[in-house]
């Protein structure tokens, strides 16, 4: 596995333009220069330091995981339903949330969360020409926008969205057919607490 595919297999499709990037990394490589030893040893000292650090918080973040995991199966919630959205990302939304009565409707819910545009957008979505709005609950988006890329590996119509959008942007497409599909999404998750009902996913998925 060459490098450039070795960078788009574990950026799980997240970076864009793979081949300008592992060409300007290999150059980079190419044209630096070898450190003296004593300054190598305080550069893996350091790293070493970094790398211990990092293992730590992860193994911590396990923990949390499963904490979260342990009490949200104690609260009834819909979102559980929903395949692929996992306890930790459910849990976030819902408690970012609250009660989801206080908003009259999915845009007013889509707009707390911060994903919404600068200019109303209805239809088919002319947001593909504008910019997301720069306030809101950024937690609530982290989670819409985390949940939305997991559920859509599962959900076919969140997926062929995705897609969709995907093929027409010509900038940023990841970003910007995320942010799309996670507006769908958030009209999901209000339809399913407003409702108080689970997740019945459409014929032949």
């Amino acid at each position: 596995m060459n490098f450039t595919n070795a960078r788009s297999k574990k950026g799980k499709g997240h970076f864009e333009n793979p081949d300008e990037i592992a060409a300007a990394v290999q150059k980079a490589a190419r044209s630096s220069y070898r450190l003296p030893k004593t300054v190598t040893d305080s550069v893996n000292q350091v790293l070493a330091v970094s790398f211990a650090a990092m293992k730590a918080y992860k193994e911590q973040l396990k923990i949390f995981d499963k904490a979260i995991e342990e009490q949200f199966k104690l609260i009834p919630n819909t979102l559980s339903s929903i395949k692929g959205i996992g306890p930790v990302y459910a849990a976030g939304i819902a408690a970012e949330i609250g009660d989801i009565h206080r908003f009259k409707d999915h845009a007013a819910l889509a707009k707390f969360a911060g994903i919404a545009w600068t200019k109303h957008q209805s239809g088919n979505f002319t947001a593909a020409h504008t910019h997301l709005i720069k306030f809101g609950n950024r937690y609530l988006r982290y989670y819409f926008m985390e949940a939305t890329n997991k559920v859509r590996m599962y959900d076919h119509e969140l997926k062929r969205f995705y897609d969709l959008k995907y093929s027409q942007t010509p900038k940023t497409p990841h970003k910007r057919a995320l942010a799309l599909t996670a507006r769908k999404f958030v009209r999901l998750v209000y339809a399913l607490l407003h409702s108080n009902r689970l997740y019945t996913p459409p014929k032949g998925e």
